[in-house]
């Protein structure tokens, strides 16, 4: 069964000018060189789409604040290379829209000057893939985007070696255009003078750049604070930017790399999203052909959503009103692809932004959340808000809808979320406890990579037996807790059982409501999930060819581990939607579950 979904096809072609960053490895100074280039290029009024290969938020994140627009995700793994291509013009179309506009971007740049740059960030090394023929590495995605190739060289305690590296990555595949060369962590004028004059001798790539040797990694690691504030990162996220913009800036050749990402072709491809209804006006910037379709796209797409959204044109226009679906953004949950979020409002759903810590700061009690259909809770960090989210009184409000039977979609850390508790460092911080597991934090990754699962139980989000790949993340693995244990209604409503500010606990919506127990809705064949279900013994001493579970199912609830990329997720968002819309209907006809 085919993981892609099928969308018409309609020809759109233009002159996108754009480059891939790259490194022989991972750490290879890739990110602090894309960063850099964004940012420097906006300060001189480009108009910079960023773009992340792979699976990848806090990546995206930093782009999307250094370009002042949403980062898209390109990855190989989801999307097969025609809708790779759709989706990077549509991206790109939607840009040139923005920029024709003449709106102004959360980035703090100098007016707009008319120039388009698509900039990819690479992931691990050029070559490196799932395997050894490098599938879906950030070469295959090089080629088939059609774009110039600039490599970042970590020179640290080498010289002519660094030639010889080059040389063999010019020469390792066919088809890739390698348009220039930067020298990183240059230790001395002499150094980069000698490091010039082998890559000259032994290839034929230039030298667009030397970045010298820094003191320290002005990019703090995940945990250090500035990546746990949520997309918005912490205030000094700015001042390292401007930081980055005028190092990179000042030791790069800008103008020969501008150069180079021009030297791009035309891309043609298909249509990404479904086209919509009725005639369209176009207008036409940097070369590039804009519907008035793709301009809606370009205000409705950005993730600073407050509350609600502008419905689409076309079939979004739906008889009635449209579903509510909530998504909660906030410092501790903030990992949607912005791809998800149009995918729903394209199959019919208002979209309404809310948040679990500031909903509590403002001291609402649940009733103060706007009224929704359906909830979608991202990923995030969790466990580095877990105080002021056990104290929430918005948890209890989340039960509620549980309990009510709206359809509520969760992943890896809106799980976290939905779980009995978060325990770190041998203490149990109280969550909403819809579903009987703790989350366990660890110190080390317990799941990462791709996954691939197929779906074993109904549910309300996914059709029996698709097919369904994702990724995973995650430092947390499940305690369960047994049937038998789960407290009775009187048990749960003990008033020994208090939450840290003395406040009875949230009642789980599986207790005492005659309700059957939660069941796994998909058997993984790659990744780790949730791990063995309870009671299932592995089938080797270490555990190996176990199959593992995911997607934790309790009524209309989904949880897991996985994150999903929707446009390669069949009938994630329209199921979504349905389940929204029946959900409403019920409630506004009074036949609560």
């Amino acid at each position: 069964m085919s993981h892609q979904p099928t969308f018409p096809t309609s020809s759109q072609r233009g002159a996108m000018p754009r480059l891939c960053v790259t490194a022989l490895s991972g750490g290879g100074g890739k990110t602090l060189l894309s960063l850099g280039l964004c940012r420097a290029f906006v300060e001189r009024g480009v108009t910079v789409q960023p773009f992340k290969k792979g699976p990848d938020y806090i990546d995206a994140a930093w782009l999307r604040l250094a370009a002042g627009a949403p980062a898209t995700n390109l990855d190989p793994y989801f999307l097969e290379p025609s809708r790779l291509r759709a989706l990077f013009v549509h991206t790109m179309r939607v840009a040139a829209a923005r920029q024709a506009s003449g709106k102004e971007t959360d980035s703090p740049s100098m007016a707009r000057r008319g120039r388009l740059l698509g900039l990819l960030e690479g992931n691990r090394g050029f070559f490196d893939g799932m395997d050894a023929r490098g599938s879906c590495s950030t070469a295959e995605l090089s080629r088939i985007l059609s774009c110039p190739v600039i490599i970042s060289v970590d020179c640290t305690k080498m010289t002519r070696t660094a030639a010889a590296l080059v040389r063999g990555m010019l020469t390792f595949e066919e088809g890739v255009n390698f348009a220039g060369v930067i020298l990183n962590q240059v230790g001395s004028a002499r150094h980069e003078q000698i490091l010039r004059q082998a890559l000259e001798e032994h290839t034929d790539v230039p030298v667009l750049g030397a970045l010298p040797r820094l003191a320290e990694n002005p990019l703090p690691e995940r945990h250090m604070g500035i990546a746990s504030c949520g997309d918005d990162l912490s205030p000094q996220a700015q001042r390292v930017l401007d930081t980055l913009a005028a190092f990179v800036g000042g030791h790069v050749d800008m103008d020969r790399i501008m150069a180079a990402a021009q030297s791009a072709p035309d891309l043609e491809a298909e249509a990404f999203w479904p086209e919509s209804l009725g005639p369209e006006p176009a207008a036409v910037s940097a070369g590039v052909l804009v519907s008035g379709e793709e301009a809606a796209a370009a205000k409705a797409s950005h993730p600073d959503v407050a509350t609600g959204d502008t419905p689409l044109a076309g079939s979004q226009r739906a008889a009635g009103r449209r579903p509510r679906i909530g998504y909660v953004r906030d410092e501790a949950l903030w990992f949607y692809y912005e791809e998800n979020l149009e995918a729903l409002r394209r199959a019919g759903a208002e979209l309404v932004h809310l948040s679990l810590l500031h909903g509590a700061d403002a001291g609402h009690d649940g009733a103060g959340w706007p009224q929704v259909d359906g909830l979608y809770l991202g990923g995030g960090f969790p466990e580095d808000h877990v105080e002021a989210l056990s104290v929430s009184p918005l948890l209890r409000r989340l039960s509620l809808w549980a309990g009510q039977g709206m359809p509520i979609y969760a992943e890896c850390g809106g799980f976290m979320v939905l779980s009995r508790g978060i325990e770190r460092e041998g203490k149990l911080w109280p969550m909403s406890g819809i579903l009987p597991v703790t989350a366990v934090f660890c110190p080390k990754p317990q799941g990462l990579g791709y996954v691939r699962g197929r779906i074993s139980a109904t549910n309300p989000f996914f059709a029996l037996n698709t097919e369904l790949r994702g990724h995973e993340f995650h430092y947390s693995h499940c305690r369960w807790e047994e049937p038998e244990a789960m407290p009775s209604d009187s048990a749960a409503e003990s008033a020994d059982r208090l939450t840290p500010d003395g406040q009875p606990p949230v009642r789980p919506a599986s207790v005492g409501q005659g309700r059957s127990w939660p069941r796994w809705a998909m058997q993984l064949h790659k990744g780790q999930g949730m791990g063995l279900a309870p009671g299932q013994a592995p089938q080797s001493p270490c555990g190996r060819g176990a199959p593992k579970v995911d997607g934790l199912v309790f009524r209309n609830v989904w949880a897991s581990y996985t994150h999903i990329f929707a446009p390669a997720a069949p009938g994630w968002a329209e199921n979504f939607v349905a389940a929204a819309r029946n959900f409403a209907a019920r409630e506004g006809s009074g036949d609560h579950e």
